[in-house]
Order: C-alpha cells, then sequence, then structure tokens
C-alpha cells in the first residue's frame, strides 16, 4: 500500500481536526458529519493498493542504436562549446520517449564494439543505459575505426529477426573520424535487415577541442596534440564517411545541429508502427478513493436534507 496525498496530510490533519471540533461544539451527535470529515480526509490522502493488472503500449519496432564513444566525441563544438556526447544523450532519450513500446538495444564502439543492452522494452533501462556512456579513456584509445561495429551490428540485427512481424531500424550515431589510418569498408550488407533509421552524424567543420578526465586527478582536461608542437587537438566531422555509411545502409542522413532536426524521421517511422496494449508483468498502483466518493456522496445528500428540514 501507498499514499499519494492531493494535500499534504499534515495540513489536511489540521483541517479535519479544527472541522471536526466546530462540529462537536454545534451539535455533539452529528455523527454524518464527523463521518463525512473523515471520508474527506481519507480520500485526500489517496491510499494506493498493488495490482498487476496494468496494461502498456507496445509496438513492433526493434530501435538499434550504435553510438560512437571513441575519445572525439566529447569535442566542444556541439551548439557552440558543448561535448558532442551530451548531445548524443540527449537525442537518443528524446527518440526513446518518441518511439515508446518499442524494444530498444544499443551497440556502442570505439576500440571494440560492445552490446550494452540487447532488445529490451525496459525504457527506464534503456535510458540509463544511455546516460552511462562515457568516451573511452585517452589511456587506452587506439584511434577510431567505423569498421568496428559491423559485425555486431549485423549479430544483433538477425536476432531482431527472431521474433515475427518486428520492424528492424537503425540510428547509427558518430562523427566519422577514422584515425587509425584504416579505410572504410562497406555497411551494404546491413541495408537487407532493417526497413529505416539514419545515420546522425554530431560536429562541425570547423572542428572542437576535445577533453578527457585526467587518471591521477578525476578532473576534465584539454586532449593535445603530441604531434603537432603540444597543440590542443581538435576533431572535426567527416560527413563524407558518414554519408556512404547513410547510402550504403539505405537510410537519411542527418547532420545533428538541433534535436529537432530528428523531428520528420521519426514522424515518418511512426506510420509504419503498428500499437498494441498488452499485460504488464511489473508491479503498479490501483488507486481506491473512487469507493469512498459514494459514501461521501449519500452522507452529503442526508446532512443536506436535515438541514433543509430544519430552515422549513
Amino acid at each position: 500500500m501507498r499514499l499519494f496525498p492531493i494535500i499534504p496530510i499534515w495540513i489536511m490533519l489540521v483541517i479535519c481536526i479544527i472541522m471536526i471540533l466546530i462540529i462537536l461544539k454545534n451539535n455533539k451527535k452529528n455523527f454524518g458529519q464527523i463521518a463525512i470529515v473523515i471520508l474527506l480526509f481519507l480520500i485526500n490522502i489517496r491510499i494506493m493498493i498493488p495490482s498487476n493488472k496494468s496494461l502498456s503500449l507496445t509496438n513492433n519496432l526493434d530501435v538499434l542504436f550504435v553510438i560512437d564513444n571513441t575519445i572525439s566525441m566529447n569535442a566542444l563544438d556541439y551548439n557552440g562549446s558543448d561535448k558532442r556526447l551530451m548531445a548524443v544523450k540527449e537525442d537518443c532519450k528524446f527518440i526513446i520517449n518518441k518511439l515508446n513500446g518499442a524494444r530498444f538495444s544499443i551497440i556502442t564502439f570505439n576500440n571494440t564494439a560492445k552490446v550494452i543492452i540487447p532488445y529490451t522494452k525496459d525504457i527506464n533501462l534503456t535510458i540509463e543505459s544511455v546516460d552511462i556512456i562515457e568516451p573511452i579513456s585517452e589511456l587506452f584509445a587506439k584511434g577510431s575505426s567505423l569498421n568496428m561495429p559491423i559485425e555486431t551490428i549485423m549479430s544483433s540485427l538477425k536476432s531482431s529477426l527472431d521474433k515475427e512481424d518486428r520492424i528492424s531500424l537503425i540510428f547509427f550515431i558518430s562523427d566519422g573520424e577514422i584515425t587509425d589510418n584504416s579505410s572504410l569498408e562497406s555497411y551494404k550488407d546491413i541495408s537487407k535487415y532493417i526497413k529505416n533509421g539514419a545515420v546522425l552524424g554530431y560536429g562541425t567543420n570547423k572542428g572542437g577541442y576535445m577533453i578527457a578526465k585526467d587518471r591521477f586527478t578525476d578532473n576534465e582536461e584539454y586532449i593535445m596534440d603530441y604531434d603537432n608542437s603540444f597543440e590542443k587537438a581538435i576533431s572535426k566531422i567527416d560527413e563524407n564517411n558518414l554519408k556512404k555509411i547513410a547510402n550504403d545502409m539505405n537510410v537519411e542522413y542527418i547532420h545533428m545541429e538541433k534535436q529537432n532536426n530528428i523531428n520528420k524521421k521519426l514522424e515518418e517511422i511512426k506510420k509504419m508502427i503498428n500499437n498494441n496494449l498488452e499485460s504488464n508483468d511489473k508491479s503498479s498502483y490501483e488507486d481506491t478513493y473512487y469507493f469512498l466518493v459514494w459514501p461521501l456522496l449519500i452522507l452529503i445528500i442526508i446532512e443536506f436534507n436535515k438541514l433543509k428540514g430544519k430552515t422549513i
């Protein structure tokens, strides 16, 4: 049982005590009016009882986020001077809320590609998983390769095919930089497993300085370019790579300069959705105040008739 009071309990308690004292002063035997006050107090505290009868909205989408968390995603060139990865997190949560009811999965990639969460309908877990994504430490960074997640993406999308009547989407999120001297491989095989999605590009052509936490002090400091007279290292978006990936996967490329850049794509995706309501196994709570409303109304009618009779 839980309580969700409309008016704070202590305030309502004081009000009810004052009302009862007034009633007793005028008529010590007016139990009907006292019962009305007690019912008002109980209705106000909103007693909630456990229930497993809740329904949740579900749809036929499987949404895969593929998120670049190399150190360049900490470059300070989103919206002027914000971290790219902070913008990514907010935009992912925006997408998740807009497509609520879908199954979500998250892959991150830097030196390796990792499935952070497999497909799940748990929106809170998905948002929490987005929030904890951080760039790889500068100490362990080996350069950026956009080829790293391809096999992991394929494996994840194939697992989605095991479920009937599902529509797979992908949001590939990166600044497009390749810094390990590798050549970009083809993403064309992925197009066979997805129906929609987008490549979301972060960063600017001018670029931004990158920051990382110092491994000793935990303070954020600028990353230095030791091959260029110890200047601050700059990361720039490579839209050519991102557009090539988008073309291979047959999805749209969107340069994310502000959150509403994704709105048109989300509206397009929503038209593909088949929504359903299904039972939710998680415990929820059911209101009980309405059980008290009818006796309250009956008592009010009785007391009103009494007062009416006295005035005649």
